[in-house]
């Protein structure tokens, strides 16, 4: 026994000794690549928050004038115009200075104490081009740089005398099938079109003193090709490419040993054996227009027109807050009722994401409530993409439906509109 402990230092020593002599023959191929991705992990998270932090930006009052009839197509050239503000990013630019693609955020806000409120939240280089946009389609608009709402709240809060409840928003299917958009909002008699803004901007209105809602869409322009994307679910659902199963490991082994049991009564039976055969490819079939039913090819149609549309990488953010007293979340629930008229079970839907809310079961319920309300409340204010929901890819006509100057028949009282229509100048003024 004293032989064993005597030689075991001995024997840990050699062993380390071999390690520290292999590491020394090839740390070279091993140390360098590792230490690289942790360094450009480390390097690109801080010139990126260097280069957010160095962007100056403003928050623009839209204003919507008292006579508006113009349907949300307008607002859709608007978001074609935004889409052109990115732009290719040198080595440079992407790897040294932190270059990002520019956020604008859209919001819609009600106030127990001011009403209804669109806001455009843009980096200041942008401001010029956001209001050019507007004015050309809306040209009694107005557009006033305002304070941040966000700055009303006090600091610290949620606490004894606020409460706050929040979510980000996520799809209820798989992210090229569309929501319902403006299209599907028109009367078959008339053929008037119907505001699908008019049931939001009454549940802002009807908020009593001391409550607030605010709804938060960030957007930027989308760099992946989703078209692409799009056009393989079109083909898969139109049968032009068969859907194939994804395989798995686990799959792939199941798969061999239930190859191999079906083998054994040939091998008994003195039968050859195939092993190798692999799974029969399904057949490509024609596509046949009568094949689909007429569903189906309401799908198609969507799907079709809006993968052909400028596409944007969107964050959708709902908060609910104000004075515990008088706090009540049936506003929450009227809210997501009313972004629920643009849900289709053909097509697809908005529903709150569970991981975002602010809601603790169980252990340190308390704490762990105020930990998420303060973080959902602190993304909203810097209007930070960030969260657990991947962000979704929302075409121009979807976020027109979103959000677009309402029409002169949306009532809602809690709604400021611009007093009187704007007039250009005198041709005769004399020149200074």
């Amino acid at each position: 026994m004293s032989t064993f402990f005597s030689q075991a230092p001995h024997d840990i020593f050699q062993a380390l000794s071999d390690i520290f002599g292999v590491i020394g023959h090839v740390w070279f191929f091993v140390f360098p690549p590792a230490l690289y991705f942790v360094f450009k992990f480390l390097w690109m998270d801080y010139i990126q928050d260097q280069y957010i932090g160095n962007i100056k930006t403003v928050l623009l009052e839209i204003i919507p004038p008292r006579n508006v009839e113009k349907s949300p197509k307008v607002m859709e050239t608007i978001f074609d115009g935004i889409a052109g503000v990115d732009k290719s990013p040198t080595t440079v630019e992407s790897f040294v200075q932190g270059y990002l693609p520019p956020f604008i955020s859209f919001e819609l806000t009600g106030d127990g104490a001011t009403g209804s409120h669109l806001y455009v939240r843009t980096p200041a280089s942008f401001r010029n081009l956001i209001e050019a946009y507007f004015y050309a389609q809306y040209a009694d608009v107005e557009i006033l740089e305002v304070p941040d709402y966000v700055e009303e709240i006090p600091k610290g809060a949620p606490n004894k005398e606020w409460d706050l409840f929040g979510a980000d928003v996520e799809f209820t299917k798989p992210d090229p099938y569309p929501i319902k958009t403006y299209h599907y909002y028109e009367e078959d008699v008339t053929g008037k079109m119907i505001d699908p803004l008019a049931g939001l901007l009454e549940s802002f209105g009807k908020l009593p003193l001391g409550q607030k809602l605010w709804f938060q869409i960030i957007i930027t322009p989308l760099r992946p090709d989703y078209y692409n994307t799009g056009k393989a679910l079109l083909n898969e659902i139109i049968g032009r490419t068969p859907k194939v199963k994804p395989t798995t490991l686990l799959g792939d082994i199941t798969s061999g040993i239930g190859t191999m049991v079906s083998a054994i009564p040939k091998a008994i039976a003195g039968e050859p054996i195939d092993l190798s055969s692999a799974e029969v490819k399904p057949e490509k079939k024609d596509f046949l227009e009568y094949q689909l039913t007429p569903i189906e090819k309401e799908v198609v149609k969507a799907l079709e027109a809006n993968i052909g549309r400028n596409v944007f990488g969107c964050r959708l953010r709902v908060l609910y807050l104000g004075k515990k007293k008088g706090f009540d979340r049936s506003f929450i629930s009227a809210f997501f009722g009313g972004l629920k008229q643009f849900n289709d079970f053909n097509l697809n839907g908005f529903k709150p994401n569970d991981a975002s809310k602010t809601y603790a079961n169980y252990l340190f319920t308390q704490s762990r409530l105020r930990y998420r309300q303060r973080k959902i409340l602190r993304r909203y204010k810097f209007r930070d993409p960030d969260s657990p929901v991947p962000m979704l890819a929302l075409s121009t006509a979807e976020l027109a439906t979103l959000f677009h100057i309402p029409d002169m028949n949306v009532v809602a009282p809690s709604l400021t509109r611009v007093a009187a229509k704007r007039g250009s100048a005198p041709s005769n003024l004399p020149l200074q």
